[in-house]
C-alpha cells in the first residue's frame, strides 16, 4: 500500500515583543518600555500593550530580562538540612506556607534549595543573584559571627534575615523575643510549684539558641530556681530522647523540661512514659512551637505558642518592600506565649517521690530497660493471672494492669537500700509469712492500699 506523506506543519511560535508593536502600532521599544515599567509611555498606551500581551500569551524570555535589568519576580531561600528531614519539620513547612502565601499573592515565586551546608547555601545565593534569577532573599537559621551575613552586604542582595537583630548586621531583621517567651514559661512552672528544671536545646552556634540559653540562666536565677546545664542537639527526635533520657537519668532528675522544638519535646514524652514517668504528674512538657504534633499525643503538651504562618508572611512583606525601593527598618513579631491543652491536670512536683513507683535508678544504666521488681501481668475479669500475651490475645477483654509492687518482708519498710542502685523493697528475697502479713501492711499503712490493681481495658 502506497504511503502518503502528509507536510509537517510548523510548530506553534513564541509571541514576541514584534507581534506586539505591530497589533497595537507602536514601536518594538515603546512595548519594551511599557513591559518593564519604565516611563515615557502613557498609561492608555501601556494598559493596550499590557493588553495584548495577555491575550497573544506573551511571556518574557529570561536571558533577555537578565540583560534588559528587568526583575525576576522571584525570592531565594536556601536551607541547611538534611533534605529527608524536612518533611519532618512543622517549623519550616508552616514558615515557607507563609512566604508563599504572599509572593503568590504579588506573583512572585519562592526559590527554594536545600544545601548540606551554609557555604553552599552562600553559593547558591551569589548564583541566583549574578545570573539575575532573584530580587532578593531570605536567610534563616542565624549563627553567631554568621559569614553569610558580610558577603550578602557586599553582593548588595535585598535580604531578610529570620533572626534576632543582633545579628543580622546591616540586613533587615525579622524576629521575635525569645527571652520573653523563656521568662513566661518559667514563671508558669515556677508557680506550678517546679524547682528543679532543665532544657533541650537546638545547636550551640545558632543565635536564637544562646539567646534562649542566657534567658534561661538569668530568669532561674532571679526566680530562685535550679537551672541544670542545657542539653545541646541537633533538634531531632533520636537526640530528644537521648537528652531526656540523661536528665532524667541524674541524681537529682528535672521536674519540667523546656525543648527548643516540637520533635524533641513528643521524643521526650515517649522517654518519660518508657521509664515509668507520668505527664504531667511527675514530669511536666513545654514545648516551643505549638504544631499540630503536640495536640496528638497523649497526654497532649504545653506548648509556646505562634503563628508561624504569619511570621513568614511577615518576612515575605518585609522582603517585598526592601525589594521596592522602600526600607522598612525590620519587623519584630508577637512572642511566643504559653498555652497548655485543654483540661490539663495541675502537677504536684513538690510532693514527695511515691514509694512503689520507680527511680530512674530502676532502669539500668541507658534508661532503656526494664522495671526491676514483678513482671506486669495481664488479670482478666474472672480473676485469673497469667503473664502479658500479644494484644490479640486480650484484644476486647477487660484487664487489670498491675504495676510492679513490693513483696512484704522486713526489707521493705525500712528507709535506705540493701545495696547500691536498688530501691528499697523491689527486689526483696523473701515474702512475709502468713502470719506476719497483718503486721507488715499495719506498718506500710497507706503504701499496701496502693498495690491494688487499676481497671483498664487491654488495647
Amino acid at each position: 500500500m502506497d504511503q502518503v506523506s502528509h507536510p509537517k506543519s510548523a510548530p506553534p511560535r513564541r509571541p514576541t515583543i514584534t507581534d506586539i508593536a505591530t497589533i497595537v502600532g507602536v514601536s518594538k521599544v515603546t512595548v519594551s518600555n511599557a513591559l518593564n515599567g519604565r516611563p515615557g509611555v502613557s498609561e492608555a498606551t501601556r494598559a493596550r500593550i499590557a493588553a495584548v500581551a495577555d491575550e497573544i500569551g506573551f511571556v518574557r524570555n529570561s536571558a533577555a530580562r537578565a540583560l534588559s535589568g528587568a526583575r525576576s519576580s522571584a525570592v531565594g531561600l536556601a536551607l541547611c538540612r538534611p533534605a529527608r528531614m524536612l518533611g519532618t519539620e512543622p517549623f519550616f513547612m508552616e514558615l515557607v506556607g507563609g512566604i508563599e502565601n504572599v509572593l503568590s499573592d504579588s506573583s512572585y515565586s519562592l526559590a527554594l534549595q536545600v544545601v548540606s551546608d551554609h557555604e553552599r547555601g552562600l553559593e547558591a545565593y551569589r548564583r541566583w543573584w549574578g545570573e539575575r534569577h532573584i530580587d532578593g532573599a531570605i536567610l534563616v537559621d542565624l549563627r553567631t559571627d554568621d559569614p553569610r551575613i558580610p558577603a550578602l552586604e557586599q553582593l548588595g542582595l535585598p535580604t531578610v534575615v529570620i533572626g534576632h537583630p543582633s545579628g543580622s548586621g546591616s540586613l533587615t531583621p525579622v524576629w521575635s523575643d525569645d527571652a520573653a517567651a523563656v521568662r513566661e514559661t518559667l514563671e508558669y512552672l515556677a508557680a506550678l510549684g517546679h524547682r528543679r528544671v532543665a532544657r533541650v536545646a537546638g545547636l550551640p552556634g545558632l543565635v536564637h539558641t544562646a539567646i534562649r540559653d542566657e534567658a534561661f540562666a538569668r530568669v532561674c536565677a532571679e526566680l530562685g530556681l535550679q537551672a541544670l546545664p542545657p542539653v545541646h542537639t541537633d533538634c531531632t527526635g533520636q537526640e530528644g530522647a537521648r537528652a531526656t533520657r540523661r536528665l532524667l537519668l541524674t541524681p537529682e532528675r528535672p521536674t519540667a523540661v523546656l525543648y527548643d522544638n516540637d520533635i524533641t519535646a513528643v521524643a521526650g514524652l515517649s522517654v518519660a512514659q518508657e521509664m515509668g514517668l507520668r505527664v504531667p504528674a511527675d514530669l511536666s512538657i513545654v514545648a516551643w512551637d505549638d504544631s499540630p504534633l503536640v495536640q496528638v499525643v497523649r497526654p497532649a503538651l504545653t506548648a509556646l505558642t505562634r503563628d508561624i504562618h504569619a511570621y513568614g508572611a511577615n518576612a515575605a512583606r518585609t522582603l517585598l518592600s526592601l525589594i521596592s525601593g522602600r526600607q522598612p527598618g525590620g519587623y519584630e513579631d508577637l512572642a511566643p506565649r504559653v498555652t497548655p491543652p485543654a483540661a490539663a491536670p495541675h502537677p504536684r512536683p513538690d510532693r514527695p517521690d511515691r514509694p512503689d513507683r520507680p527511680g530512674p535508678e530502676a532502669f539500668g544504666p541507658d534508661g532503656a530497660g526494664h522495671r526491676r521488681g514483678r513482671p506486669r501481668r495481664a488479670v482478666s475479669s474472672r480473676g485469673s493471672v497469667r503473664p502479658d500475651v500479644g494484644s490479640g490475645g486480650l484484644r476486647g477483654s477487660v484487664v487489670t494492669q498491675v504495676e510492679p509492687v513490693r513483696a512484704h518482708t522486713a526489707s521493705a519498710h525500712t528507709a535506705a537500700p540493701d545495696r547500691p542502685g536498688q530501691l528499697p523493697g523491689w527486689e526483696a528475697a523473701q515474702p512475709c509469712s502468713s502470719s506476719a502479713k497483718a503486721s507488715s501492711a499495719a506498718r506500710c499503712g497507706s503504701a499496701c492500699r496502693r498495690m491494688r490493681p487499676r481497671a483498664s481495658r487491654a488495647k
